[in-house]
């Protein structure tokens, strides 16, 4: 029986390694390839000569010292945080409406996050308060708003409709909220280059203090998340046969949700929107590694931090020295690549 459990294990355990292998080297080249490319030696010494009890020579000017410190990691690691939170959080909503063509956005979160970076943007004067960035609070509170409003209007409708009444007030709400976006982006037209900065998503300014904002949300997202693989393998058949296996799927698809749109709220809140991660990860993740979420869940947080890494390296280099928009990159890449996917999927297991 030993023997067995750790045929078992193999399978799962070999995917987490590549992917953390492959995560691992799209950092790397994350940091040495940009408009100022640096040695990969000197890279990788300057990261250890940061760690405690660690001195080494690097061998990098103070530019590219600067360059990398203060310009690249920060930049590197927000690639890493929201393509696994949002390729994460997909794969929550996946498991929670059974539905592999479930998104990050699908309740809102994309339009709360819209009406609210675009109020700041409108009427706050400055892009902090009291050395906090306004713009990403401001979209984190917007989606997660969107959110609990959708889950609220859902929950309150017959629930006899199951998770279908959750998709139609997403949906509502959405619209009401991108309407509210559209009137305050028409009456103020001379902000809307900023607007559609941050609508089409962007990596480049992102600093330290924005990710130490939304890490604490990030960590206890993944967390509740990954936990949760198990209910959701459970759910997968049914809420009536959940129940008999002592499930609460009520209770389960709450918790994963809200998780999930924490998630969601928390890379959007530094990033801006950013589309297809959430739908291509997990999509292609659970057709090498199965349907359990379980391993789905694990697998879709190091994919998505590696997609989103390596697409920041072709919207720095494309057409260097400018940069192109991080979501229009990722449309581009994710659109077709998704189209040939579900042409060579006939059946999808969830």
């Amino acid at each position: 029986m030993r023997d067995l459990a750790a045929i078992r294990r193999r399978p799962a355990l070999l995917p987490l390694l590549s992917s953390g292998a492959a995560l691992v080297g799209a950092v790397v080249l994350g940091l040495i390839v940009g408009a100022a490319d640096l040695p990969a030696r000197g890279v990788v010494l300057a990261l250890l000569d940061e760690l405690p009890l660690v001195h080494v020579d690097h061998g990098l000017s103070p530019v590219q010292h600067a360059v990398l410190m203060d310009l690249r990691l920060p930049r590197v690691l927000a690639a890493v945080t929201v393509g696994g939170l949002l390729a994460l959080a997909g794969a929550g909503y996946q498991g929670v409406f059974r539905n592999p063509l479930a998104d990050p956005y699908l309740l809102g979160a994309a339009s709360g996050a819209g009406l609210g970076a675009t109020l700041v943007i409108v009427y706050a004067h400055g892009d902090s308060v009291g050395g906090v960035p306004v713009v990403p609070l401001a979209s984190f509170v917007g989606a997660m708003g969107g959110v609990l409003l959708a889950y609220a209007i859902g929950a309150g409708a017959n629930r006899s409709g199951g998770t279908a009444n959750l998709v139609l007030a997403g949906v509502a709400v959405a619209q009401f909220l991108a309407a509210a976006q559209t009137y305050v982006q028409s009456a103020n037209t001379d902000e809307l280059r900023r607007i559609y900065s941050w609508i089409f998503g962007r990596l480049s300014g992102i600093g330290w203090a924005d990710l130490r904002m939304v890490l604490p949300y990030a960590l206890l997202s993944t967390v509740v998340l990954i936990l949760h693989g198990r209910l959701l393998d459970v759910m997968s058949v049914g809420d009536e046969e959940a129940a008999g296996l002592g499930v609460r799927a009520g209770r389960v698809r709450l918790v994963v949700l809200l998780a999930a749109s924490l998630a969601t709220a928390s890379a959007v809140a530094i990033s801006g929107l950013i589309g297809f991660v959430g739908i291509v990860v997990p999509h292609l993740v659970r057709r090498f590694v199965g349907g359990s979420y379980r391993r789905v869940l694990p697998m879709s947080l190091l994919c998505g931090a590696t997609f989103l890494v390596l697409t920041d390296v072709l919207a720095r280099t494309l057409t260097a020295p400018g940069e192109l928009p991080i979501g229009v990159v990722t449309a581009f890449v994710g659109a077709p690549f998704f189209v040939l996917v579900l042409r060579g999927t006939r059946k999808v297991d969830v």
